[in-house]
């Protein structure tokens, strides 16, 4: 394995290349593809600059919810005329998310408060919550692949934090692509690195706030080993693999080859 390619910004801070990570059949993915991130509302123009001149980004999967894209904005990126936003929640949106907690006074309320508890067919932890992911936006898992398949540069992933649905998508672009697992955890677990200063960015926000103050200890919050290991055992065990996922969800050979071609070539 290669030291992480940790990307250094003004107004992101868990921002890495994902070069490096090997194939099992010897291969590595290549510089400048694909990115993963937390928000990126706060970029900086150096910010920009970097990331579209000289590490060539021309599109962001922007997995957020309505909800977040409403109370934080969609970033700096949507100006830049070369680079392509596409907006992919990986939670289910109902109705008009534009006009949530419109008074200033009240906290904000995101989708996935509403459903703490909840198991999903089972499932539970954090890696059953992964698996809601897959379960109810199989269209924007689907969408996002084919974005990083298709981008004529490189493209960012990102959530919020760019650990937990970031790390969703990004561990299945990399599993289709063939990198080992053991990679795929060890990029996932990398996150951990950066957790408190990625906390104490979102803690500043009124949108996630009161949603950190409800969950306070850090610890909780680290990507651990176990949460990907048993995300991907149970896409082995109850549908075959993440390439049997995928293609029962409407992803070809021909998808698959692009984001081959894209990653590794």
């Amino acid at each position: 394995m290669t030291d992480a390619c940790w990307i250094e910004l003004d107004g992101a801070v868990n921002v890495r290349d994902l070069a490096g990570l090997p194939t099992a059949d010897g291969r590595t993915v290549q510089p400048g593809r694909l990115i993963r991130s937390d928000n990126l509302q706060g970029l900086s123009d150096r910010d920009v600059r970097m990331l579209v001149e000289q590490i060539g980004v021309r599109s962001v999967a922007d997995l957020r919810t309505g909800v977040e894209v409403t109370h934080e904005g969609p970033g700096p990126l949507v100006e830049i005329e070369d680079v392509e936003i596409h907006h992919l929640s990986l939670h289910p949106e109902h109705g008009d998310t534009t006009d949530v907690a419109a008074d200033a006074e009240e906290p904000v309320v995101l989708p996935w408060q509403n459903s703490a508890g909840e198991q999903n067919n089972g499932r539970r932890g954090t890696s059953g919550v992964y698996l809601k992911y897959l379960d109810d936006r199989a269209d924007s898992v689907i969408a996002a692949l084919r974005l990083i398949a298709a981008s004529p540069g490189a493209t960012i992933v990102h959530c919020a934090a760019g650990k937990d649905r970031t790390g969703t998508i990004v561990a299945l672009a990399l599993a289709e692509v063939g990198v080992t697992r053991d990679a795929i955890v060890v990029d996932y677990v990398r996150s951990a690195e950066r957790i408190e200063a990625i906390l104490e960015r979102l803690r500043t926000t009124r949108t996630y706030a009161q949603d950190l103050a409800d969950n306070p200890d850090v610890g909780k919050h680290a990507p651990r080993e176990a949460t990907m290991e048993r995300l991907l055992d149970t896409v082995d065990h109850e549908f075959g693999g993440v390439d049997a996922w995928l293609r029962a969800h409407g992803w070809t050979e021909a998808d698959a080859a692009a984001l081959r071609r894209k990653l590794l070539d």
